[in-house]
């Protein structure tokens, strides 16, 4: 089983997102998907520096460096934004959203679809395969039963790719939230997402974790995290995991999951985060809070 790490959710400024990535050459990765893939108007990298940064990690490693594009366009601006990455001529691209599909597909060329591309069935599968689609990252909150579901009645199935641990990128709004929560207007917003290199947290009245806040994104307030339930990934043979990079401990995430490949399944690594949509039950539940619990 191979391990991506997951485009960057967060605004990180450029010598950050150059210093994480220089550490993270030396990790186990098999994928690294670089990109912005939330707001048009963040802009210490765009779309060229992105490139750059692809060409730089390329030269430096053998992992497999994928693009990946905005979810929610905006403007024609954003539109460029994916143009240009659909037409970099080197890399396979990463499509969230349909117009980036359309782009990737017209130029017949191979793509993977991220996990805010809404695919829940074999026929949009099937569709998606037959004009260009190669990898498929699940929707975060379809369960075990539903994929296995789905994966019975295709009759050609293209690598499956889960998202295996992070803040669960769950909606994307026109509205900024963070610039909201300072009283800003989105287009005045003064990049305050910046000051929250791990979202802006949101509490529920009872004290819970419910959401992260990211700009126009909203994240799952608890951490999502399959590791436990490796046994039962290894038996649906999912092809890929993807991390999805944090703020602190993205090193430490990727040397539990691949210790787990090697054979350590040592859940008590990381943290215990939650699992309730992989189970088929609410999303911020946490089901497997055991080995045993694990293996279904």
């Amino acid at each position: 089983m191979r391990l991506a790490l997951g485009p960057a959710q967060y605004y990180w400024r450029r010598t950050d997102i150059n210093f994480f990535y220089e550490e993270i050459l030396s990790a186990p990765l098999d994928i690294i998907y670089l990109g912005e893939v939330v707001c048009g108007k963040r802009h210490e990298l765009r779309a060229a520096d992105w490139l750059d940064l692809a060409r730089m990690l390329a030269e430096a490693s053998d992992k497999q460096i994928v693009l990946s594009t905005l979810t929610l366009l905006e403007s024609n601006a954003d539109l460029n934004w994916v143009r240009k990455i659909c037409d970099n001529g080197q890399w396979l691209v990463e499509a969230n959203d349909m117009s980036a599909v359309q782009l990737l597909s017209e130029a017949r060329l191979p793509f993977t679809c991220g996990p805010a591309v809404n695919i829940y069935n074999h026929k949009v599968v099937e569709r998606l395969m037959s004009i260009g689609m190669i990898r498929w990252t699940v929707p975060v909150e379809m369960g075990a039963q539903q994929l296995r579901a789905v994966l019975e009645v295709c009759t050609n199935k293209p690598e499956i790719e889960l998202f295996a641990h992070g803040h669960m990128p769950l909606a994307y709004s026109a509205r900024c939230f963070t610039a909201r929560h300072h009283g800003l207007a989105k287009d005045n917003c003064d990049y305050r997402c910046m000051e929250y290199p791990n979202g802006l947290p949101l509490a529920s009245q009872e004290g819970e974790d419910l959401f992260v806040i990211n700009g126009i994104q909203t994240l799952s307030g608890e951490v999502v995290n399959l590791l436990p339930h490796y046994p039962q990934l290894c038996e649906m043979e999912i092809d890929i995991l993807r991390l999805s990079p944090q703020w602190q401990r993205t090193l430490q995430v990727i040397e539990a999951f691949d210790r787990a490949r090697h054979g350590e399944l040592l859940p008590l690594l990381l943290p215990p985060g939650v699992d309730g949509y992989w189970c088929d039950r609410p999303g911020l539940e946490l089901i497997a809070r055991s080995d045993n619990d694990a293996v279904m």
